[in-house]
C-alpha cells in the first residue's frame, strides 16, 4: 500500500485558500500574479487532472507546481455500464482504498452519487457498504475529485451532457465526516458552479450534523434515510438509532426545516416482511406530512451477506397510495444498475473479494 502524499492537494482548498496559496507560490518564484489565475482556471473550469496539462504555463513552472502541490485525482479501476444507462465508477485513491460513484441519467438531469468515506461505520443492515466497516474518512479533495473525474468522463461521452445534480448517497455517512464534507459542499457550489439546491446530503440521522447543516446559509437539500417510521423497528435496521433516536432526529429536522428553503426528502427502502407492513404506511405519511417531505420508496436491492428480498409491487403500490391520500408527494424509485452491482458498496465489495482471493 502506498503512503499518503505529503504535498498539499490543491483540490482540498476552498476558492479563497486556493487563490492565496497559488499567489504566494508564484510570488516566491518571482512570477506574475496572473499565473495564479491561470492555474485556478485549469483546475476549477477546465478540470485538468495534472499540472502537465496546463499548457500556457512554462515547463519549469509546471514542474515547480508538482514539487509543492498535487491534484488528488482517483484512478478508475472499473467503469461498469448498465443497460438502463447508469454508469458506475470504482475509484482507487492514492493509498489504495476503493470508493464508488454512480452517474444516473434522467431525461433532463445527470445525477452523480458520490462517496464521503471509504467504507462506512453505521452498520445499516440493508447496505453492502456497512458490512465492510469504516476504513477511513475521505478528504475534501477526494470527495471533490469524484465530481471532477466523473464530469470529465461524462462530457467525453457527450459534450452537452454534464452533471446537473450531486447527491451524497454513496459509500459512507456524510455527516460523520463533516470536516471534509462542508468544504466539499462549498467547493461544488462556489467553485464548480452547482446550485445549492442541486446538492443533497443524505444521512441516517447524525443529529449534530443535521443541526450544523441547518446553520449553513445555502439551501442545500437533506435526505433522511428513514426506512422505518417507528424507533423500535428503525433500531433493527439502523444501529445509529440507539445513539440518536427518531424523536431527536425529528427535532433536528424541525430546526432544519425552520431555516427555510431547505427541502427534506425521506428515503424508505421497502424490504419484504421487514418494514412493509401496511400498518406502517400511515405512520410514514404522518411523519412526511409534518415536513412536507418528498418520499422516495425504494425497493430493496439485494446485497451479499443478506437474504432479504424486495417488497412486492403490490405492497409498494399500497404504500404509495396511502402517502398520496395524505397529500404527501412520493415516487417509487426504480432500482438502477442492478446488472452492474450499482447498489451502494456492491462493486467495491466484489473488487475487494477478488483482490483478497488473488493475494
Amino acid at each position: 500500500m502506498t503512503t499518503m502524499n505529503t504535498r498539499t492537494d490543491l483540490l482540498d482548498l476552498t476558492p479563497r485558500d486556493l487563490t492565496r496559496v497559488l499567489e504566494e507560490h508564484f510570488r516566491d518564484r518571482g512570477q506574475p500574479r496572473y499565473r495564479a489565475d491561470q492555474v485556478r482556471e485549469w483546475i476549477l473550469e477546465k478540470l485538468v487532472p495534472d499540472f502537465q496539462a496546463m499548457t500556457n504555463l512554462p515547463r519549469e513552472e509546471r514542474e515547480a507546481l508538482g514539487e509543492s502541490f498535487f491534484l488528488g485525482e482517483p484512478e478508475a479501476v472499473r467503469v461498469a455500464h448498465s443497460s438502463d444507462g447508469t454508469v458506475k465508477h470504482l475509484w482507487r485513491l492514492e493509498d489504495g482504498e476503493l470508493v464508488e460513484s454512480v452517474l444516473i441519467p434522467a431525461s433532463d438531469r445527470l445525477t452523480l452519487c458520490i462517496s464521503s468515506q471509504a467504507g462506512c461505520g453505521m452498520g445499516c443492515t440493508f447496505c453492502a457498504t456497512g458490512y465492510g466497516g469504516l476504513r477511513r474518512n475521505l478528504t475534501t479533495g477526494e470527495i471533490v475529485s469524484q465530481y471532477r473525474a466523473s464530469q470529465r468522463w461524462a462530457t467525453s461521452q457527450d459534450e452537452e451532457r454534464g452533471i446537473t445534480n450531486v447527491v451524497f448517497m454513496g459509500m459512507g455517512e456524510p455527516l460523520a465526516n463533516r470536516k471534509a464534507l462542508f468544504p466539499a459542499l462549498t467547493l461544488l457550489n462556489q467553485a464548480y458552479g452547482l446550485g445549492a439546491r442541486r446538492l443533497t446530503v443524505s444521512t441516517v440521522g447524525v443529529v449534530p450534523g443535521i443541526l450544523e447543516l441547518a446553520r449553513r446559509p445555502e439551501q442545500f437539500r437533506l435526505a433522511l434515510s428513514l426506512h422505518a417510521p417507528t424507533s423500535e423497528l428503525r433500531r433493527e435496521l439502523v444501529p445509529l438509532e440507539a445513539r440518536f433516536p427518531l424523536s431527536e432526529v425529528l427535532d433536528a429536522l424541525r430546526v432544519f426545516d425552520a431555516a427555510g428553503g431547505k427541502r427534506i426528502t425521506f428515503e424508505y427502502t421497502l424490504i419484504r416482511n421487514v418494514n412493509d407492513d401496511p400498518e406502517l404506511a400511515p405512520k410514514l405519511a404522518e411523519l412526511a406530512a409534518e415536513f412536507q417531505a418528498f418520499v422516495n420508496l425504494i425497493p430493496f436491492n439485494p446485497i451479499p451477506f443478506q437474504d432479504w428480498e424486495p417488497s412486492s409491487r403490490e405492497r409498494i403500490r399500497a404504500f404509495a397510495q396511502v402517502l398520496e391520500a395524505w397529500g404527501v408527494s412520493a415516487a417509487v424509485r426504480e432500482p438502477r444498475g442492478r446488472d452492474i452491482d450499482a447498489a451502494c458498496g456492491q462493486l467495491r465489495a466484489r473488487a475487494v473479494q477478488e483482490r483478497d482471493a488473488g493475494s
